[in-house]
């Protein structure tokens, strides 16, 4: 199992923000490292052909590490644009919901979004967006980038096809069309802004005061770099669209995974693996989240993103007790391969 994420991009923190200026080794303590292998991170995270420069942050018991290679600056106070990490927050609140009754894993989503997804489809589920089992393929129209769109038009591309998607469904297939219709579905059963639903149910509650889920063509949203352009990417909103920073993400994945933000019925779909998951080379849980082993049969999990020239991911132990937030500038020699096994390096050492 690797750590590729969304599409065929791999892990990453964007660092918009960044500009330049499971059976534990001996002498693991409870599953987790006492300190970071400072060597295999140094050799991981030297500038090269596949990355031009890597920022990496640990924190866990009596573990805090922060460093940066090549342009990155390691200031944590950096915001940045976390892309499909953003899936994270949107699934937290699904559940939080499906805690309170408000819908179920099995409740199809025409019920909730009566006129979304075309009547003569085999019902999509809750359940299934949030792991990536809908059946949802490519967009029937395009989608022009830039700014003006809304989760609505973005939703329509998907659903406007004629036929309907192939069914039975025999392979879990990465879309960030399944956020899309989970944040719509969080605004209809909340009467709330799916943005206002991150704030009072993720964001407050924790201390977050460097994420939130900007406005589409939001002038303050931080862009990946000083040469990039001014932000004029599609607005990813609940799939993809939200700002924090490194300390935030931290905090947030370690309170997912330490069980903070859900009750336990709702906690053990994190890390329940759907049975399509086990032919997938980038395997996603019943939650939304990324699984990946260590070589020495540690189980972590988290979510990957990327924006714009740079790439991003959080992932942390079961307990949430070890976390690594980490960020690059992929270089000429960035392989989908290459990459992965980048990224793979510096999560070993870090966890």
């Amino acid at each position: 199992m690797t750590l590729a994420a969304a599409g065929a991009v791999v892990a990453s923190l964007t660092v918009g923000a960044l500009p330049a200026s499971a059976q534990p080794s001996p002498g693991t303590v409870f599953g987790h490292r006492p300190s970071v292998d400072e060597e295999a991170l140094a050799k991981a995270m030297a500038p090269g052909g596949v990355a031009a420069g890597t920022m990496v942050r640990v924190s866990g018991p009596g573990v805090r590490w922060t460093k940066a290679t090549g342009p990155l600056s390691p200031d944590p106070a950096a915001s940045f644009r976390i892309g499909s990490m953003t899936k994270m927050f949107t699934s937290t609140v699904v559940l939080q919901l499906v805690a309170e009754g408000r819908f179920t894993l099995d409740t199809p989503i025409r019920e909730v979004l009566p006129d979304t997804v075309p009547a003569h489809w085999k019902p999509i589920t809750i359940g299934q967006l949030l792991s990536h089992t809908s059946g949802l393929g490519l967009p029937c129209e395009p989608l022009a980038d830039g700014l003006g769109l809304t989760p609505e038009r973005v939703v329509h591309a998907w659903t406007s096809c004629a036929a309907a998607p192939e069914s039975p469904v025999t392979a879990q297939q990465y879309n960030g069309a399944n956020y899309f219709l989970l944040g719509l579905a969080i605004e209809k059963v909340t009467g709330r802004t799916y943005a206002e639903e991150v704030q009072r149910r993720i964001a407050r509650p924790l201390g977050l005061r460097h994420t939130y889920v900007p406005q589409a063509g939001d002038s303050s949203m931080p862009t990946p770099s000083l040469d990039a352009p001014s932000p004029k990417e599609p607005w990813a909103w609940a799939e993809g669209g939200m700002i924090s920073n490194a300390p935030d993400m931290e905090r947030f994945t370690r309170a997912l995974l330490g069980g903070r933000l859900l009750p336990p019925a709702q906690q053990s779909r994190l890390f329940a693996m759907p049975p399509l998951a086990k032919a997938s080379k980038q395997p996603y849980s019943a939650g939304g989240l990324a699984f990946h082993k260590l070589s020495d049969g540690t189980e972590v999990w988290g979510k990957t993103g990327s924006m714009a020239q740079y790439t991003s991911g959080a992932f942390g132990t079961a307990d949430g007790r070890r976390v690594v937030t980490y960020s690059f500038l992929p270089g000429p020699a960035a392989t989908k391969d290459a990459v992965i096994g980048h990224v793979t390096g510096v999560v070993e050492a870090a966890l």
